[in-house]
């Protein structure tokens, strides 16, 4: 089940169709695809804090690019609402993780809400910022919410088609600059471009470039080597990026609430 927000109406053209069918081929998953730890979806939903970012291993074709791109496991990444999620009278009325309390982008889709339960096959990972305030975390949702129900323009078809090639051949120090190039509204696709614009909002950061105020590099004291943080553009940031900041903790729910090894059960016990 998903939540999509109405979209304004616009007129169907010839690259329109084309682009949903190419949209819609990269979204078909792939063959073979098994989870390690898949999360217990109650023990997730009661770990998740609005503000966090959950990290998923897909297995659509538009994934395998992704981890060749990046370098990493991580191909999808989402936004947790949580309560703070305007919901229908029904959907409030739902189990936990079946509410829409996620925030995703998707190719051909746009930005909608969709529940817990669509990644319960999945590898996940949560990415926690640290010590957010109330006005940030509120600001970070709100931000989020009043982007459901964007669609990005699909007639950008030579965009889309780096997607079509799992492993393109491309030095390693171009492919996150390969994700970003042309018009910019597929690359959003990949999701984590529109989290990270989110905290760029709230000057949150995620792996910011650092350099030395000038003429302090050879200070010893701690106030003299304040570093300035610049905030990268949001649309160079890909999924892995939350697992890697110094910034975001690394949540995982079976440690949250009291893991005990000694009470696992073996074979041959």
């Amino acid at each position: 089940m998903r939540t999509i927000y109405p979209l304004s109406e616009s007129k169907d053209t010839f690259l329109d169709r084309l682009g949903a069918r190419m949209a819609a081929r990269l979204q078909t998953q792939t063959l073979g695809y098994e989870p390690y730890t898949p999360s217990d979806q109650e023990t997730l939903a009661r770990t998740l804090r609005p503000g966090d970012v959950l990290l998923i291993e897909g297995n659509q074709k538009v994934s395998a690019a992704i981890k060749y791109l990046t370098q990493s496991t991580w191909s999808h990444a989402a936004f947790f609402a949580g309560d703070q999620m305007p919901l229908t009278l029904d959907q409030a009325t739902l189990p936990v993780i079946e509410r829409p309390q996620l925030i995703e982008v998707n190719i051909g889709e746009g930005c909608i809400a969709v529940p817990l339960k669509k990644y319960a096959s999945f590898n996940t990972r949560i990415c926690r910022p640290v010590a957010l305030t109330p006005d940030d975390r509120s600001a970070l949702v709100g931000f989020m919410i009043s982007r459901l129900g964007m669609k990005y323009d699909l007639k950008n078809i030579l965009d889309m088609l780096r997607y079509f090639m799992p492993a393109p051949p491309v030095p390693v120090r171009w492919r996150r600059r390969l994700l970003a190039f042309g018009s910019g509204d597929p690359t959003r696709a990949i999701c984590s471009t529109l989290i990270a614009e989110a905290f760029e909002q709230i000057r949150y950061p995620i792996l910011p470039e650092v350099t030395r105020a000038p003429g302090r590099a050879s200070a010893t004291s701690t106030y003299s080597r304040e570093e300035i943080l610049h905030i990268r553009h949001y649309s160079l940031y890909t999924p892995r990026d939350f697992d890697l900041s110094p910034f975001f903790s690394i949540v995982k729910p079976t440690l949250e609430f009291g893991f005990d090894y000694k009470r696992l059960r073996w074979n041959g016990d």
